[in-house]
């Protein structure tokens, strides 16, 4: 009898052990919620940067987000995924008033939040622990304040998803930067309507010899139709974000300049610090700026091999 106790005892005790271990590596989970479209290669790379983070640090990460820009729709992904209880959450912080409250309900409710790519201005009243990010309005100055240097004195932003608050701000900084000597012209995301309201634009204001885009969606078709009008000299490009489209442009000297916001690093960074937060309570004390940069014909071939690899 004493020797089946003691057999019992050691079998309970091992049970209790495995039990522990089990608990030990239980997987975080985090849930990413973006504005991006899937037509922009921007957001893959965004993914690609928080699936490789997930990967290393053996969490569990579900990535969402609408099948347009949708406003309404993200607000019902962010409210699901507050729902689910996650880990941790993270937003792309596009509209303060659609997402405001969701973030402070996520925080109110003990799950750990941090916003990146746009919003980092404001999201920190709603309860977010950190942006991740660069500010849109700095770097929009920053290229009307590169164009001017480059001789224009006149140009156009082109907004592919007004109503998103980074968007509008790169605007907004680019036309603060050209004092009264830019505006803004808005778009849709579709291709061939940015195409035509871009040619229809500069067939009606032919002193604007500047051209800003705010991503790789509006990029693109204004590359496209640059080259078709063989007009691609006669003025000074510019764009936010990279994709493999861009980058060939810069090379080929087509574009003058991207503005780098290291997007995969916006996606690895936040998966990183909140599973070290779950972990250790550990977090950065401020935000991380991850841009403004520039990448420019002179050094787009670097770049375009780690685009290539899904981290540019």
């Amino acid at each position: 009898m004493a020797r089946l106790s003691h057999w019992l005892l050691a079998s309970t005790t091992a049970v209790a052990l495995m039990a522990g271990t089990v608990q030990a590596q239980e997987e975080n989970r985090f849930v990413m919620v973006t504005h991006g479209v899937p037509s922009d290669p921007f957001w893959s790379v965004v993914k690609n940067g928080a699936e490789a983070a997930a990967d290393t640090v053996g969490a569990e990460l579900e990535y969402r987000a609408p099948s347009t820009f949708d406003m309404a729709k993200m607000q019902q992904l962010v409210e699901a995924a507050v729902a689910s209880d996650p880990d941790g959450l993270i937003v792309s912080f596009t509209d303060e008033d659609a997402l405001g409250g969701i973030v402070q309900e996520a925080s109110d409710n003990g799950i750990p939040v941090i916003t990146i790519n746009s919003g980092g201005d404001v999201a920190q009243k709603y309860g977010s622990r950190l942006h991740v990010g660069q500010s849109e309005y700095e770097a929009g100055k920053q290229a009307a304040e590169r164009m001017q240097e480059m001789g224009v004195e006149k140009a156009v932003c082109v907004n592919h998803e007004q109503g998103n608050q980074g968007l509008d701000q790169r605007c907004d900084g680019f036309l603060e930067g050209f004092d009264g000597n830019a505006e803004q012209l808005a778009t849709t995301y579709d291709p061939t309507s940015i195409r035509n309201a871009i040619v229809a634009y500069l067939n009606e204001n032919s002193d604007v010899r500047g051209i800003l885009t705010l991503g790789a969606l509006a990029a693109e078709p204004m590359i496209q139709a640059m080259r078709e009008q063989g007009a691609t000299d006669m003025f000074t490009l510019g764009t936010f974000d990279l994709s493999p489209g861009i980058l060939e442009a810069l090379e080929g000297e087509e574009l003058d300049f991207a503005i780098d916001q290291q997007q995969y690093l916006q996606g690895y960074l936040p998966v990183m610090f909140l599973d070290q937060f779950a972990k250790n309570g550990l977090l950065p004390a401020g935000d991380v700026p991850t841009g403004p940069g520039f990448v420019t014909p002179d050094n787009a071939a670097q770049v375009l091999e780690l685009s290539e690899q899904g981290i540019r």
